[in-house]
């Protein structure tokens, strides 16, 4: 899948700058500079060590390197990352929408949901496990897809 999507971005015909608002595109530029350490226009194994170095990760495995990399079938320039932001948040809902169904449970439009409110419904979205833990990747799949994940 993301081989296409990095053929796609290589020189063939793309539409992935019209799934991004103008301003985010700018965003995902920016950081895209920061990654792109050396300035060569490709984000490198060598660019994510010395980032991940400023940040304070200095025990980066080469073999993690290799499978961000990797991630693309080819050089990851800005398109094929703009690509593959792009598919990693394809069928996540925009956020006015997601606000939109919180507003839901904020009749008073404060911006708050009262926990007397939210605790009841949040359990009964998703129950905790036996253990009493809840799963907070399957909320993040669903506020992002939209369903539940299939086991």
């Amino acid at each position: 899948m993301l081989k296409n999507l990095a053929a796609a971005g290589e020189g063939g015909s793309s539409n992935v700058f019209s799934m991004f608002e103008q301003s985010q595109i700018q965003e995902y530029k920016e950081a895209f500079t920061i990654i792109d350490q050396n300035r060569d226009g490709i984000i490198s194994k060598d660019d994510l060590r010395d980032v991940l170095a400023s940040m304070g990760q200095l025990n980066v495995k080469n073999e993690e390197l290799e499978a961000m990399v990797k991630e693309a079938s080819g050089p990851i320039n800005f398109t094929v990352f703009l690509t593959m932001f792009g598919e990693k948040l394809k069928g996540a809902d925009p956020e006015d929408v997601i606000l939109s169904a919180f507003k839901v449970l904020d009749p008073e439009g404060t911006g708050t949901i009262k926990k007397e409110l939210a605790q009841p419904n949040m359990w009964a979205a998703f129950p905790p496990d036996v253990a009493g833990n809840v799963d907070y990747k399957n909320i993040c799949y669903v506020i992002t897809h939209g369903e539940e994940k299939e086991e």
